[in-house]
């Protein structure tokens, strides 16, 4: 629902909210972070600050059910929130946009105190904003899958299956990490073509992916399905993700039961929760299905989550290698994609995770997959940009690749946007990798 929180017009007295390409007030994202090496705890991001959740609780500056949710979201981590639904984050949000709100009834006494309210971003640490329990990765990105269907079935991309199902497979956990970390380049089984038998060796081909991250709002009872009608009130909020790949080692592992090894060695997300309240703008029809395509069966086909399912985000990667950094040059330019190519909207993923009864959590985190179009400059990994490895990418400085080294950052943005609305972004999912552990 569009609201008064989404004004463009509304301006906020932390001066560097206004304009703010990423983190204006009419975004209010939700994160945790350690000011200056303190304790964890609950945080909105506007503009170049953080509004500490606790402090406005410690002033009392909150009631009713905004008083419910601020304590829900002021802890260490935002489960209890994302677990409390739609209406607990609309009141934070409402509330929260008050208190910023350049006009706003307490302006003066707030700004009066805003060293107690607010921390300099750049000051503080952030933390995964919940605590996952599962991640579940997804294959929604049609183009990506045709794309590298290409490179190892050129007769047969795409499977059989994958115009009717949202394709999944279970990822680990316990290796999701937030962004401005590193990614140690795995050691793996590999068995490159024409090698007779497999070696043991640290990754040859490191890659990324560009994906959309799905954080779990309230979920389900185990054996309860959620209805594609009700698929959206369970999603709390987006963010980016980077799904590490080790090509080599999934080539060769994944047969027959799917990714492993190669997926689980490092997730990374960007630290803010854009929630879907802050994104209510940005929802658009979701893209026709090419001529000849079957519908969607009737669990996940409903005419509302067609008509806005589907999110106007811009994303871009970007790549910092060592060179470009030690000569102060800006990160090249990888690739743009937009989360419209996506196939599958998050409502049929939601949908589908659970058809068969299973249970989310709050806090559970989905990936949509590879997020690429077909065109040039929108591939969102470097399998498809160089088609396997063959034909590698030129980089501004000279420099070429035809998957990662070590001392290379890749980061990602993404921003949503629509006419006659304030634009707002993610901020940024960065990581960098470091070399393979030495073989024993």
């Amino acid at each position: 629902m569009i609201d008064e929180t989404h004004d463009p017009a509304r301006a906020s007295w932390v001066v560097s909210a206004n304009g703010h390409e990423a983190f204006p007030i009419q975004n209010l994202p939700l994160g945790v972070f350690s000011p200056d090496g303190g304790t964890a705890r609950g945080g909105i991001a506007i503009g170049e600050k953080i509004f500490d959740i606790s402090a406005a609780l410690e002033i009392g500056l909150f009631s009713g059910a905004a008083l419910d949710a601020a304590q829900a979201a002021s802890g260490r981590t935002l489960n209890p929130l994302l677990e409390a639904g739609p209406a607990a984050r609309q009141a934070l949000r409402r509330r929260i946009g008050e208190l910023l709100d350049a006009k706003g009834a307490d302006a003066a006494k707030l700004q009066a105190i805003a060293n107690r309210l607010l921390h300099d971003t750049v000051r503080c640490a952030m933390h995964l904003p919940a605590r996952v329990g599962d991640f579940t990765d997804f294959f929604a990105g049609i183009h990506h899958a045709y794309t590298a269907g290409t490179i190892s079935r050129p007769e047969n991309p795409l499977m059989p299956n994958y115009k009717y199902v949202p394709v999944a497979y279970h990822s680990r956990a316990s290796s999701v990490g937030v962004s401005g970390g590193t990614v140690r380049r795995p050691n793996g089984q590999r068995k490159p073509p024409g090698q007779a038998d497999p070696d043991f060796g640290p990754c040859r081909n490191l890659d990324y992916e560009l994906e959309l991250g799905v954080w779990i709002g309230p979920g389900n009872a185990l054996g309860s399905p959620i209805p594609i009608a009700e698929a959206s009130d369970h999603v709390a909020g987006l963010c980016l993700l980077n799904d590490w790949s080790a090509r080599d080692i999934q080539s060769w592992e994944s047969q027959p039961l799917g990714p492993f090894l190669a997926k689980s060695l490092s997730t990374f997300v960007s630290p803010w929760i854009v929630t879907t309240e802050a994104l209510a703008p940005f929802r658009i029809a979701q893209p026709p299905r090419p001529a000849g395509d079957p519908a969607p069966l009737p669990h996940l086909n409903n005419p509302a989550d067609q008509a806005h399912g589907c999110f106007n985000i811009d994303f871009e990667v970007l790549l910092l290698t060592p060179r470009l950094r030690a000569a102060g040059a800006a990160p090249h330019v990888l690739s743009r994609a937009n989360a419209s190519m996506l196939y599958w909207t998050v409502a049929q993923m939601v949908a589908h995770h659970t058809s068969n009864g299973c249970n989310l959590q709050p806090g559970d985190l989905f990936g949509s997959g590879t997020v690429s179009g077909l065109g040039q400059g929108t591939a969102g990994c470097l399998l498809e940009m160089t088609r396997g490895g063959q034909n590698p990418t030129t980089l501004t400085n000279g420099e070429t690749r035809a998957y990662l080294h070590d001392g290379d950052e890749v980061i990602f943005r993404g921003r949503g946007h629509r006419a006659g609305y304030a634009s707002i972004g993610f901020g940024e999912c960065r990581g960098t990798v470091t070399e393979a552990l030495p073989l024993a």
